[in-house]
């Protein structure tokens, strides 16, 4: 992150209050408050969460986001959390950013000076968040297997408040990878498309098991994102269902016919004695 700038040197005029200030902090014997440790970074999408340790006590934290070359921005002031969420100071995805977590008395003369405060690594959002799960919309096979799908959405919002999709961000360093085998098998296959969708050519007797990531090839590490649900085709169990269900229809017409008849020839037995008479 950009470094903290030295303070200009005072002005003669100034040297009187600069000089009071440090005797005042010297008198009031201010303890150095313990800083912050244990800093990660934790985005999925673009959603940004910074965590640390540990939890205050008699004192609270505001953390500073700094970037190459955007203003400080700062975010959950005087907070007693170990958690702020930053995704809205990270706009320019492609900045590297650095946050300083201050620790902070609430009031009192210490704004005047420098609190003590730890920092994160450094954090490119465009390189670093976690590629979330595609949403499988909707799947058919027959000769080929066609997937349609749908890309995450980030937190970040279009100005007619539609949310962006990771693809509105990453654009042509999107890919997907599709993984598929046979239902009961271990041999797995894999495409690859720039698209929303999937056509496969398969074996339209075999039920199919697939699931998606997205890839982001040009990245040199988190290149691939979290997997999509499992979801597998029914084709043979279509086919064997059909089967039992025309079993169960002519099963039941026997039965109807057999019940029928027999009704039949119980009522004509029942007439036989009067004819008798």
């Amino acid at each position: 992150g950009a470094p903290r700038s030295a303070s200009a040197a005072p002005r003669p005029a100034e040297l009187p209050t600069v000089q009071l200030m440090m005797l005042f902090s010297v008198f009031k014997g201010n303890t150095e408050l313990p800083t912050a440790v244990n800093i990660t970074w934790s985005s999925i999408n673009f959603k940004t969460i910074l965590q640390w340790q540990p939890k205050p006590s008699g004192y609270f934290y505001t953390v500073e986001i700094h970037g190459q070359t955007s203003d400080t921005k700062k975010k959950c002031t005087l907070t007693t959390e170990t958690e702020c969420d930053v995704t809205d100071a990270l706009r320019n995805v492609k900045e590297t950013y650095t946050a300083h977590i201050l620790s902070v008395q609430s009031t009192g003369m210490d704004n005047f000076e420098e609190p003590p405060f730890a920092s994160s690594e450094k954090f490119t959002p465009y390189n670093q968040t976690v590629l979330g799960k595609p949403e499988i919309q909707h799947y058919t096979q027959d000769s080929k297997l066609n997937i349609v799908f749908q890309d995450p959405l980030t937190p970040y919002m279009f100005p007619n408040g539609s949310f962006q999709s990771i693809r509105d961000i990453f654009k042509h360093d999107l890919e997907y990878k599709l993984y598929y085998w046979k239902d009961q098998s271990s041999g797995k296959k894999d495409a690859t498309t720039k698209s929303n969708t999937f056509e496969i050519s398969v074996d339209n007797k075999n039920n199919y098991c697939f699931y998606i990531q997205a890839i982001i090839p040009s990245r040199r590490e988190n290149r691939t994102g979290q997997e999509s649900m499992v979801l597998c085709t029914s084709v043979g169990r279509t086919i064997l269902d059909a089967v039992i269900a025309i079993a169960v229809i002519t099963l039941a017409i026997v039965l109807s016919v057999i019940l029928c008849k027999r009704k039949k020839a119980k009522a004509a037995r029942e007439k036989e004695p009067f004819n008798g008479i």
